[in-house]
């Protein structure tokens, strides 16, 4: 299925994925749609898994930055991950890592366990609950059987959506996230450790949409404000923040534009931290039938704020 070809709102698309996680495109397929729609710099940020080495284009085997290269794209490799056990949402973007450091496969073992393990346990409660979805259903991932070390919470979103138990994916995670019964805390690394071990393998932090983080969280049994939470991670070194988001096309449940919270990041934090980041969170979701599908360089940044910001020209450098 071809991506509906429209012109990019943003030539750089910082934040999208692919098959490797939870996304519907290859990293090939990625690639070749961000070329058709005229993208120039792309970073792929598959949850929780090292970005790949290599790729099978045609009978080819090549590095997916060459591939991309070739197609007039630049590519940038990143991880997106999913920090802070008590709290939702508190996604982190890397990129510009050392890749092979040992820091990365002891994270993605760990994570991959810590999802097989609480997942489980949320479609257990989800069935006693009368919502017919099973573990096998998931593992068969639409006939594209998945291992249970690539299992997202996002696909069993999609599979209660398929399924007619909500109307798509975000209200299927609305659902449950304001269920307390279905919010099962899986292990999951501390964002402060995290921006000091991306920092030591010498990559960038940024964190991902803000707003989808609720306006109050509880730490360490206290009640602080999301402003207070994000303080915590630019204290510990935090170097960007997503400001450009497509936050009408997910489950952010607040009553502002994605325009007015764009507003609101920079004037609160552009002064603060060194990248105002954006990105579309593509995930291919029109394949799957999405009513409102994300599609890439609908957020971003551009061409000329990229290369003007130091650190993320450094990537490219």
């Amino acid at each position: 299925m071809e991506i509906p070809l429209m012109s990019p709102n943003f030539p750089c698309d910082l934040h999208c994925h692919t098959n490797r996680s939870d996304g519907a495109d290859s990293v090939q397929e990625l690639i070749d749609h961000a070329a058709r729609q005229g993208m120039r710099i792309v970073a792929i940020t598959d949850h929780d898994i090292i970005p790949p080495e290599k790729i099978i284009a045609g009978w080819l085997e090549i590095t997916p930055e060459v591939y991309a290269k070739e197609k007039g794209v630049v590519l940038l490799k990143g991880i997106e991950i999913s920090c802070e056990t008590e709290v939702e949402d508190v996604h982190i973007v890397c990129l510009g890592c050392d890749w092979k450091d040992a820091f990365f496969k002891r994270l993605q073992d760990a994570v991959a366990a810590s999802k097989a393990e609480s997942y489980r346990i949320l479609v257990e409660r989800l069935n006693s609950d009368g919502i017919d979805i099973s573990w096998k259903e998931l593992m068969e991932n639409n006939g594209t059987p998945i291992e249970e070390s690539q299992i997202q919470k996002k696909k069993i979103f999609e599979l209660m959506a398929a399924k007619g138990y909500s109307s798509d994916w975000s209200s299927a995670k609305l659902m449950i996230k304001n269920n307390e019964r279905y919010r099962i805390n899986r292990r999951k690394p501390d964002p402060v450790n995290v921006i000091k071990e991306i920092h030591r393998c010498g990559g960038i932090t940024i964190l991902a949409h803000p707003h989808l983080i609720s306006e109050s969280v509880v730490i360490n049994q206290k009640i602080i404000s999301r402003e207070e939470y994000i303080d915590i991670l630019i204290n510990a070194g935090l170097d960007g923040i997503e400001a450009c988001y497509t936050y009408d096309k997910t489950s952010y449940s607040g009553n502002k534009s994605k325009e007015e919270i764009y507003t609101e990041i920079r004037q609160k934090y552009e002064s603060r931290v060194s990248i105002m980041s954006g990105g579309s969170d593509y995930h291919a979701d029109f394949k799957k039938g999405s009513a409102r599908p994300r599609f890439i360089g609908e957020c971003g940044v551009s061409e000329e704020y990229f290369y003007r910001n130091k650190l993320l020209k450094k990537l490219v450098d």
